[in-house]
């Protein structure tokens, strides 16, 4: 199950936060509770995308995109993600997850984050590929800078690896292939 008791306490810091500019980096708490643990008593990776949520949707609520899509009646959807795992997460221990935009193009905006160990350690480092959607499909980000009231026009470079990445997924065919 989702973890809405925690987003909504999460939401619920967001709200009290200062708004945070487009590049700025939302940092939140979180703890591995039990229900986030695998058959090995570590961080499942399904949960820890799930944790990552509850780091980005604050995130969100804090750059102002929460308050635009409802009024827009647009939504959010996540398009492509990237993510490294390297240290493991126990039951109980504490971690931080670090979210930032760092870029966009035409018609995505790319987030990264990362999930620190109280021992300084990075356990994980996502990147995400996100777009905002109406009934019509994708909105562009000159529509979704306007909306937001901010100037998005020219986006900070990508990091050359996470641009290569892009480029692999536009050469990604879909559908992907199916036996029949």
């Amino acid at each position: 199950m989702y973890p809405f008791f925690r987003l909504f306490k999460d939401m619920a810091r967001a709200r009290k936060a200062p708004r945070m500019g487009i590049l700025d980096t939302h940092v939140s708490q979180h703890r591995c509770m039990p229900w986030d643990l695998d058959m090995w008593n570590e961080l499942n990776n399904g949960r820890a995308l799930t944790l990552y949520d509850l780091g980005r949707i604050p995130m969100a609520a804090r750059i102002g995109l929460v308050g635009v899509l409802k009024r827009e009646r647009w939504g959010l959807a996540i398009a492509g993600s990237v993510v490294r795992y390297r240290r493991r997460v126990h039951g109980f221990n504490r971690i931080e997850v670090q979210s930032r935009v760092i870029g966009w193009d035409r018609r995505f905006v790319y987030i990264e984050q990362s999930m620190w160990k109280t021992d300084g350690e990075c356990a994980s480092h996502i990147v995400l590929r996100s777009a905002v959607t109406d009934g019509n499909g994708i909105v562009t980000t000159d529509r979704l800078s306007a909306a937001l009231g901010i100037d998005m026009v020219e986006s900070p470079a990508l990091p050359e690896w996470v641009a290569k990445w892009v480029e692999a997924e536009d050469l990604r065919p879909w559908p992907p292939h199916r036996e029949t």
